[in-house]
């Protein structure tokens, strides 16, 4: 049984690194790469077709028309690859590999050592060393971790962290339903995980793990203007699954009959 890692593309032309990320899964033919093309405006769809052309059964490519932010598009190729028989396990990473391979294999690793969990997550606030980060940008997260601990309630360190990996039997639960952000899908992720198993059993089935090495890349796709808007974006989260959902009755998201999930109106499997 295989992982299937999705990274989410979004005008990524110059900075993914084919090389390394071919060289990967030509190493490891227990993952399955699955490269998410949100509505990029530049040659992003040429460069992900030339790597999949060198490893056609273990990479795929899912083609959003219009963009539409990095929760769709990790929705959907989460969506997508819960439909594959040999996947066992899924997460993503970013496509700049702030988080190398090395750490996400351990994460993985992690996850499939221990039965009781669900879900393991990446950590750049644990203590570790090799992390380098860009000093405005590492005040202004501290800041914004301050909300997101309050909109939580519980003790993790790093929400937003771009390495996750799940079981594949949680995606019903996490992925079910529509994002409600287009970047704070992780806050929105434990919110769901904690709303359907509660508080207290909530931390038996997630781990936070330190990353050995995280390296902030330059030309961030979240600007400076929704950058500013991120602790207004945090309080609708927690309005939403505060008040809103509590007037819903509670139940399980389902999918079924697989690819017909997947939002045809905007998602296509690149041919």
């Amino acid at each position: 049984m295989k992982t299937g890692i999705i990274i989410p593309c979004y005008n990524e032309e110059k900075r993914l690194n084919q090389d390394a990320f071919v060289k990967f899964i030509k190493e490891n033919p227990e993952y399955h790469l699955c490269f998410v093309n949100d509505g990029s405006t530049d040659d992003t769809a040429s460069v992900l077709k030339a790597m999949r052309n060198q490893a056609p059964l273990d990479i795929t490519i899912i083609d959003i028309k219009k963009n539409m932010g990095k929760a769709t598009a990790v929705r959907a190729g989460a969506r997508y690859l819960y439909t594959k028989d040999d996947i066992a396990y899924l997460g993503f990473m970013d496509a700049d590999l702030s988080t190398d391979f090395k750490d996400f294999k351990d994460l993985v690793k992690t996850l499939k050592s221990n039965n009781n969990l669900s879900v393991v997550f990446g950590s750049r606030n644990s203590g570790v060393t090799g992390v380098e980060r860009n000093l405005v940008r590492g005040l202004f997260s501290k800041v914004i971790k301050i909300f997101i601990l309050f909109i939580l309630g519980l003790p993790i360190l790093d929400t937003q962290c771009g390495a996750k990996v799940f079981t594949k039997s949680i995606v019903p639960v996490v992925y079910g339903e529509a994002f409600i952000s287009r970047w704070l899908f992780d806050v929105e992720i434990f919110l769901r995980l904690k709303a359907f198993f509660g508080k207290q059993k909530v931390m038996n089935i997630i781990r936070e793990q330190a990353l050995m090495r995280w390296v902030h890349v330059d030309d961030s796709k979240l600007g400076l203007k929704e950058s500013l808007v991120i602790p207004a974006r945090l309080f609708h989260i927690w309005t939403r699954y505060n008040f809103v959902n509590r007037l819903k009755q509670a139940r399980v998201p389902t999918i079924i009959n697989g690819v017909s999930l997947l939002e045809p109106q905007v998602v296509t499997l690149s041919a």
